[in-house]
């Protein structure tokens, strides 16, 4: 539990339809209504491209599973990679990540409950999220989170080829609730979660999993990060 000083996060988005839908989905739907009035078959493209993009934004309600030990996935989408890297210090870290297609939700949920200790905006470029090489190139914000037993846990979005937007709500000083939405990637994207290397992970390559309710690993009750 945090403690009784600490900020809380307000989470957002919390809309069944992230409000930025309505927005992206003017410009089809106008064209569909211009289309219907000159009686052109066109019109029911059009209406099919804005009801997509409204999906696209939807976000739904999920139950939380698990204890403050148990990582949850931050996104929906099929795991890409379960392994151990180095990071920035040299450390080893066990990281988790999660490819989004365009068909899956992109709202982002904190994997686990933690106070921000940082958010870091990095990278210029637009690979395929799936390209080993788009976690490093591309544009990402890295969200850390320290746990009440003293863990470091990193969540880091990251663009895709045709993402061009990283919605990231938190401050630094705010506690996040396991399973909290915190923002979102708009078309197509991955999430990466940086663990200590101490984490059981409980996915394999090629599962998929739903975000704030697959569990993915489960932090060790004491050890360092």
């Amino acid at each position: 539990m945090p403690e009784p000083e600490l900020p809380v996060f307000a989470e957002r988005p919390t809309e069944a339809i992230v409000p930025d839908a309505w927005r992206f989905a003017a410009l089809p739907l106008g064209f569909a209504l211009v289309l219907l009035l000159t009686r052109s078959s066109w019109a029911l493209f059009w209406l099919g491209v804005a009801g997509f993009v409204v999906a696209f934004f939807r976000n739904p309600q999920r139950l939380i599973p698990g204890d403050e030990r148990t990582v949850v996935a931050p996104a929906d989408g099929r795991v890409i990679a379960v392994g151990e890297i180095e990071d920035e210090g040299g450390a080893k870290r066990l990281r988790i990540g999660v490819f989004l297609s365009i068909f899956n939700v992109h709202v982002n949920r904190a994997p686990i409950a933690g106070r921000v200790v940082e958010v870091v905006r990095s990278g210029s470029q637009f690979l395929a999220a799936f390209d080993p090489a788009a976690e490093r190139l591309n544009v990402s914000c890295s969200l850390t989170l320290e746990t009440p037993s003293g863990h470091r846990v990193r969540v880091v979005q990251i663009t895709g080829l045709i993402a061009r937007r990283i919605v990231c709500h938190p401050r630094v000083g705010e506690w996040l609730r396991r399973g909290d939405r915190y923002g979102l990637i708009r078309f197509g994207s991955r999430t990466d979660v940086v663990l200590p290397v101490t984490a059981q992970p409980r996915v394999r390559v090629g599962d998929r999993v739903r975000g704030g309710s697959s569990i993915v690993a489960e932090l060790l009750s004491r050890g360092t990060s």
